[in-house]
């Protein structure tokens, strides 16, 4: 399977990128004139990886050495290499030659050089080693521990790179006629985003390049300056003063060219390291960041919760009381059958201490949610900020604005509610419908959980019905996506309902 034809970036990838212009190859055969960039004050690196496909070989039958083909994707479709494959002391010995690829910083400023991966069958990429250019032609001899494992070429910043771009040049195929028996494994690996090492760095400048700075020291400063970018000043201090030092001493003429190639490539390791180092702190960082944020949100909940808790224990005192006071009418009734205006009196009594409970229960839901009496009676609506678009799911603010409705509604026994779900105009009736019942009935269970009895509450669906806003505005249909709770029972249905 070729890479450019599972991955989504395949056409795009075709031209320049948005804010880098395709640049002029110079001597160099690895560079174009690459950008320069500023350290970014404060670190923000986000990794953003794509999946990538190839064709994974097993050559743990091979007796003799055997020859396949590498193959140009879209982006260089007239690159093409070949690649000696042949089993020798416990591994794989590969000895590659390409031709025709252009210089890697064609495809951006952030890439230098080409290098070869090795893709396990599960997804794992090595880096097995850089190919160096010259004239458009390279060769590389490695080998490979694996049996079995596909080959890919990436454009990439610097030689140490321990995952592979998104910018794959070259890919691994059989050639055509081959006698060798072949076993095929489709490999899926991760690849790094093109721009993912240049997310902290400025606006790229050109460098003035010249032929007599060798590649490896191009490749140290692109390393450095990458590695400070994604914190490791700050994150791996110590890491990224050794690649300081190697690259100061790369960078001097009179250290002689071998000394200054073993230096630059120790600072494009000990850069990498650096680079690698401070993203993993930076995750840590980020991790515990979160964590904390969370645990504010649970101490949050938690002092809302006692505070509700301590509103249902007044609440429950209060309907005890009235039980209680109701339980004592109730009885000298029975006693004064025979003293009807004594009776009436009593009755009227009776339906006064009803009117202050339900008055008083309205006071509290209102506190919470606006509430209002009618002769089914006391509505709580919840519009506005119960559901999200086209969801179901309570939002948080929704759950803690219930969580007080149930503390309050579970201390008032005898007490019936329904739950009624509505939705805005937006879908078909019986979509709206489904929505409607199920927003009903997540309302409910999440009061079930909070403490009211199960037996007390019920909900009904009632779709794009009834709306109390227009359907014409965002505004309104947020108020139609509401849930409202009908509390009826003992106490609370009065002929003078409207009034209250």
């Amino acid at each position: 399977m070729n890479l450019w034809k599972t991955l989504p970036f395949a056409s795009a990838l075709l031209v320049a990128q948005a804010g880098v212009a395709f640049i002029t190859p110079t001597p160099n055969p690895n560079l174009a004139p690459a950008p320069v960039a500023q350290p970014s004050d404060v670190p923000l690196y986000r990794v953003t990886v794509v999946q990538g496909s190839a064709k994974a070989i097993n050559y743990r039958n091979l007796k003799y050495s055997t020859e396949i083909d590498l193959l140009g994707t879209v982006l260089v479709p007239h690159a093409s290499g070949e690649a000696r494959v042949k089993s020798a002391d416990g591994a794989i010995q590969i000895s590659a030659k390409f031709k025709n690829l252009p210089p890697a910083s064609t495809f951006g400023g952030e890439f230098l050089t080409y290098v070869l991966w090795g893709i396990s069958p599960e997804g794992r990429a090595t880096n097995l080693g850089e190919v160096l250019l010259k004239h458009g032609k390279g060769s590389v001899k490695v080998s490979e521990k694996l049996q079995t494992f596909g080959l890919v070429v990436t454009a990439e910043p610097y030689f140490a790179v321990t995952q592979p771009s998104d910018v794959v040049v070259l890919e691994n195929a059989v050639r055509k006629g081959s006698k060798e028996q072949f076993e095929f494994i489709d490999a899926k690996y991760e690849l790094l985003k093109r721009g993912q090492y240049t997310l902290n760095l400025n606006p790229l400048e050109p460098l003035v390049m010249d032929a007599k700075t060798p590649l490896g020291v191009y490749q140290a400063r692109n390393a450095v300056r990458i590695a400070r970018a994604a914190g490791a000043s700050a994150y791996a201090p110590d890491a990224f003063g050794k690649a300081q030092q190697y690259l100061a001493q790369a960078e001097t003429p009179k250290e002689g060219a071998k000394v200054r190639a073993i230096a630059a490539r120790e600072a494009v390791q000990r850069a990498e390291d650096a680079r690698l180092i401070a993203v993993q702190r930076q995750q840590v960082e980020q991790v515990a960041l979160e964590r904390k944020l969370n645990q504010d949100k649970v101490n949050e909940a938690n002092r809302e919760t006692a505070k509700a808790a301590a509103a249902q224990d007044a609440a429950l005192r209060l309907s005890r009381q009235a039980a209680a006071e109701n339980q004592g009418l109730r009885t000298a009734n029975e006693g004064l059958q025979t003293r009807n205006q004594g009776l009436e009196v009593r009755n009227e009594n009776l339906q006064a201490r009803n009117e202050g409970l339900r008055n008083r229960l309205m006071v509290e839901l209102n506190a919470v949610l606006q509430t209002r009496a009618t002769a089914r009676g006391l509505i709580v609506n919840m519009s506005g900020v119960l559901f999200e678009n086209g969801k179901a799911e309570l939002v948080p603010a929704a759950r803690e604005k219930l969580a007080k409705i149930a503390g309050i509604l579970s201390t008032h026994k005898g007490l019936k509610i329904e739950a009624e779900g509505f939705t805005d105009s937006n879908g078909s009736d019986a979509s709206n419908q489904v929505l409607s019942e199920k927003r009903a009935q997540n309302t409910r269970d999440y009061l079930v959980q909070q403490g009211v009895a199960t037996d007390a509450i019920s909900f009904k669906g009632f779709g794009e019905s009834n709306p109390i806003a227009t359907n014409e505005t965002s505004a309104g249909r947020q108020e139609n996506r509401r849930v409202e709770l009908v509390v009826s029972g003992e106490g609370l249905s009065a002929p003078k309902a409207a009034g209250l």
